[in-house]
């Protein structure tokens, strides 16, 4: 019989046992990999073990970490080690340097197990993906994509996160010379040949403001945050919900329209991720400005209807990166930094554990496709769209349901720490313009 609070929704003791029951499917579907080692498939009935940070044993091993640090049971610090030692060949090996999808992310996760676990060849193996990262600069850019998830923005994040400021101030400089300059502020193009110009976080020109505002403000370069603030600031123009809520579309001209929508709600392309990056804008700046955007963005995501499944298309997703699982890392954030009531992120979590798939194995989640068939996907396991992320999720909300450690074992770098903001002053002022004025 499922636990529940008083109002029906999950108690945090079911939702930590489905958490377990998740982990414990991740564990069943890892393979050994020569040397000791264990990698992931992206889906269990995979061949191929993937080792990127999207939709690889990167992206488990965050999980791993979690949990090892939530129930301090070693079996999950020992599977992480183990990852690690797979990593490290294939970062050796990578074609792709970026963050989601290729060497940096592996580097960082390797410093992670080294950081956290105390493993030195982790940390040794880090060094030596980040020095073949740098040697592959081409003076602008590593490869086809130019954003946080498959470009320089995110290979700037990363670097900055495994100790390598100086990788990181080299990955973000070329978007000076490459910015467009709009009426409201700047942008720039996600890939070269493509008219389109997309604005939120994951391949477009929020990502990029995300990179350049964090880097430049480690590193003391006032000319990234400002540059970061023009294109913040051209994004907030094309805002289409105000006063109360915020609300701006996938692209400009619409890119791919037969199969992307023009509005979308999760942390790729909506509010969801939008508001991240006003909450590092908000501690970056310190301008109460910010916070009240964070605010109109979570007024439009939650009433958008999500994660109610409205219609075909709208939201099929249960996964960190496009899905339920994204949208409750912001409440959470939320629940963390303001006090906000938990309602929503119970609704979001009740919904989660209705859509697991739970027997002897241990739990999952299966997205869906609705222009497929069958339109129910096979179950992932990787950060973006499949279970680990979810878990990551549901072990952090019965922390924060419960007043614990509202923070990650391991802070993924597109993520703006949470912090208190209960008691300061947060009256809605509009952020200051690309001159620095009003």
């Amino acid at each position: 019989m499922t636990a529940v609070n008083g109002d029906g929704t999950p108690a945090p003791s079911e939702v930590e046992a489905l958490a377990a029951d998740g982990l414990r499917w991740l564990l069943g579907v890892a393979r050994e990999t020569e040397g000791g080692g264990l990698g992931w498939p992206v889906r269990a009935s995979d061949t191929k073990l993937e080792a990127q940070f999207y939709d690889g044993t990167a992206g488990v091993v965050p999980a791993l970490l979690e949990a090892w640090r939530h129930f301090g049971d070693d079996v999950y610090g020992d599977a992480a080690v183990r990852a690690a030692r797979g990593l490290a060949v294939a970062a050796e090996e990578a074609e792709d340097d970026s963050l989601y999808f290729g060497r940096t992310g592996m580097a960082l996760v390797l410093r992670a197990v080294h950081r956290e676990l105390g493993d030195g060849a982790a940390g040794t193996a880090a060094d030596r993906a980040l020095a073949r990262v740098r040697s592959r600069f081409d003076g602008t850019r590593w490869g086809e994509l130019f954003e946080l998830m498959g470009g320089n923005a995110g290979i700037g994040l990363g670097a900055l996160a495994a100790g390598d400021a100086e990788l990181a101030v080299l990955a973000l400089e070329p978007y000076a010379r490459t910015a467009e300059e709009t009426a409201t502020g700047v942008t720039w193009a996600h890939r070269p040949g493509v008219e389109a110009r997309l604005h939120h976080i994951s391949h477009g020109a929020l990502g990029i403001v995300y990179a350049l505002a964090a880097v430049g403000d480690a590193t003391g370069r006032a000319d990234f945050v400002a540059l970061a603030r023009a294109g913040a600031a051209n994004v907030i123009a094309r805002d289409e919900a105000g006063p109360d809520g915020f609300l701006v579309p996938h692209s400009d001209p619409q890119f791919l329209p037969d199969l992307i929508e023009r509005h979308s709600y999760g942390w790729c392309h909506g509010p969801a991720g939008d508001a991240q990056v006003f909450r590092l804008l908000r501690d970056v700046l310190a301008e109460p400005g910010w916070q009240d955007l964070a605010d109109r963005c979570w007024h439009t995501v939650t009433h958008s209807g999500l994660p109610q499944r409205l219609r075909p298309g709208f939201w099929d997703n249960n996964a960190r990166c496009c899905g339920t699982a994204g949208v409750l890392a912001l409440a959470c954030d939320r629940m963390a930094e303001q006090g906000d009531s938990p309602d929503f992120a119970h609704v979001l979590v009740a919904d989660l554990v209705a859509r697991a798939t739970r027997d002897a194995d241990g739990a999952r989640w299966s997205n869906v496709e609705h222009r497929a068939t069958p339109s129910v996907l096979e179950p992932r396991t990787g950060w973006s769209a499949g279970a680990a992320g979810i878990v990551r999720e549901l072990l952090r909300f019965v922390r924060v349901s419960g007043k614990g450690d509202p923070g990650y074992a391991f802070v993924w770098p597109d993520q703006p720490v949470a912090r208190s903001l209960v008691g300061q002053a947060t009256e809605p002022i509009l952020p200051v313009g690309v001159d620095g004025t009003s």
